[in-house]
């Protein structure tokens, strides 16, 4: 799933779901740059975390 994502499409980390959700600035191979609501830019290493896409019905 996250060789899918593009800047600017919203997602979860499964694994911190307390960082809400996350708007991608960047995916560079396996690294995603994401803004999240409450835990700020964080860099996420996409071969140890599949982030969830989350639609915009579903904030």
């Amino acid at each position: 799933m996250n060789e899918f994502l593009e800047p600017g499409m919203l997602v979860r980390n499964p694994l911190a779901s307390d960082w809400g959700v996350g708007q991608v600035q960047s995916r560079i191979g396996d690294r995603i740059t994401v803004n999240f609501e409450h835990a700020g830019k964080q860099v996420i290493d996409g071969r140890r975390v599949q982030l969830m896409l989350v639609l915009p019905d579903q904030g």
